[in-house]
């Protein structure tokens, strides 16, 4: 019988760090992702599909090898950063790893593209857009040590000016029609840039380049490296992936229509997942300096009261998209892509349980439970690649891969709810509440919207989740403080 320890007598108080890092990243990143999806809306209005679908194609192979090519070690170096008595000799290694692992993957890009298609423009676009794995690269580990250091403020800064620099390239368009191979130097171009600034205010002149070049690692130390972590390798590879490859199925099993019906719906969906990535990964560090004391306890606490906001950020995600996408899809995308509704709905299913999926994910790893958290995103990622093929064929559109997405990942989610009972760290009664309250209330909003408009039954919706999240955080600051003054006394 696996011992469930009583959540309800202790909890850390949320740092400030967390805070305004988190409250960067919503700004940031909210901003971040309208001008890419503005980007990707100009892009899809001035090609055609077919053109449109090929720069897809070819951005999908390098995205798909950037799944490898940081060999997911974020994590890693952010949990041995927090311990480590060498700081700057773990960055420079760090730094030195995930720049020659760019190279070599940007070369597995070039013969990729050019096993998996024979099209000259993507090609093309593979070779300049390819550059993208090496500086994404560079670029991931100074994220990763921003991360650590909670200054992830100019880490959202300049992701912001990168994406704005996109933007931008995407507006050149209404003056000039240029190709889209020239859009693609235009964008590699732009992107050297954001690897400047990274370099030169990103890492507030923690990294020094000259330092980074003498630095020496030999093949053994990789070798080591990589074998000791090869966990946050597959974990990290498999979470790219896991997206990415749907566009290859679809690509090779589907048309260039749904390709870009696809990419239409990823994107939008990508726009949910920007906050609850945010906050996740802000609270992972917290999650490690709690899982470094005896006492778990507050750990576990801090975890729960995180869930649930977690489930009822994915109800208001849900709930809006099931409510405006037939209105808000044709108004961005254009009357082209008005049959995309129901995919973009389909895809939102997702949404109800990835949040809570990487929460319980990041508390895994700080636990130090990283193969079991890689067996389980191995299993999702067969899961999904088995039933996306599947449902193509049965189905003969994107159904098949929208539910091939929502059924893998609530898989996933059952998973590590059975692993974290096996733990102690839930019970049965929170994993049951959990799937009762999402089953009750999105079952009831749906009907619901048969009789009240959305115009009305949204905002009542929001109001009282509003409530709920406002009577939680308050109750979480009570508890914390009487935490605080018992540690006191």
């Amino acid at each position: 019988m696996n011992k469930i320890i009583d959540h309800t007598k202790a909890v850390p108080s949320t740092s400030s760090k967390v805070i305004k890092s988190s409250l960067w990243g919503i700004a940031a990143n909210g901003l971040q992702s309208i001008l890419l999806s503005l980007f990707f809306v100009i892009l899809a209005r001035e090609y055609n599909k077919g053109e449109f679908a090929t720069f897809l194609i070819a951005n999908n192979i390098y995205q798909l090898l950037a799944a490898f090519s940081t060999l997911g070690l974020g994590q890693w170096f952010t949990r041995e950063l927090i311990k480590t008595t060498n700081a700057q000799g773990l960055i420079n290694k760090f730094l030195k790893v995930q720049l020659y692992s760019g190279v070599f993957f940007y070369l597995v890009n070039l013969a990729l593209a050019w096993v998996l298609y024979h099209d000259v423009t993507i090609l093309k676009i593979a070779v300049i857009l390819g550059v993208n794995v090496v500086f994404d690269n560079f670029i991931y580990a100074i994220r990763s040590l921003n991360i650590a250091q909670f200054r992830q403020q100019k880490t959202f800064i300049i992701l912001l000016v990168d994406s704005a620099f996109k933007f931008i390239a995407s507006c050149i368009l209404f003056i000039y029609p240029i190709s889209i191979i020239t859009l693609s130097i235009v964008l590699i171009a732009f992107r050297f840039i954001t690897l400047n600034l990274f370099i030169n205010y990103g890492t507030s002149k923690t990294v020094n380049i000259f330092q980074l070049i003498k630095h020496k690692i030999s093949l053994e130390e990789v070798k080591k490296l990589l074998t000791q972590n090869w966990a946050f390798i597959i974990i990290g590879s498999v979470s790219i992936l896991y997206w990415r490859i749907g566009n290859t199925i679809i690509s090779k099993m589907l048309t260039d229509a749904d390709v870009a019906n696809y990419e239409v719906s990823y994107r939008i969906f990508s726009l949910a997942l920007i906050l609850p990535m945010i906050v996740s990964t802000t609270v992972f560090p917290q999650f490690v300096s709690l899982s470094k004391e005896e006492n778990k306890l507050p750990l576990y606490q801090y975890f729960h009261k995180v869930f649930q906001l977690f489930m009822l950020y994915s109800l208001l995600s849900f709930t809006f998209m099931y409510s405006f996408a037939q209105y808000i899809i044709p108004f961005v995308f254009g009357q082209e892509y008005s049959n995309n509704v129901i995919h973009s709905i389909q895809m939102f299913l997702a949404v109800l349980v990835f949040p809570t999926v990487l929460l319980q994910a990041n508390i895994l790893v700080a636990l130090h439970q990283e193969k079991k958290d890689m067996w389980l995103n191995i299993i999702a990622l067969v899961t999904n690649v088995i039933l996306s093929v599947v449902g193509i064929l049965y189905f003969k559109s994107l159904d098949g891969v929208n539910m091939a997405i929502f059924f893998s990942f609530l898989l996933f989610h059952l998973l590590q709810d059975f692993l974290l009972f096996k733990m102690g760290i839930t019970s049965v009664f929170r994993i049951v509440k959990f799937y009762l309250i999402m089953i009750v209330v999105i079952v009831g909003y749906a009907l619901l919207s048969k009789y009240i408009s959305p115009l009305w039954l949204y905002p009542s919706f929001v109001m009282v989740a509003g409530l709920i999240i406002l009577n939680a955080t308050v109750g979480f600051r009570a508890v914390a403080t009487i935490f605080k003054k018992k540690l006191v006394s």
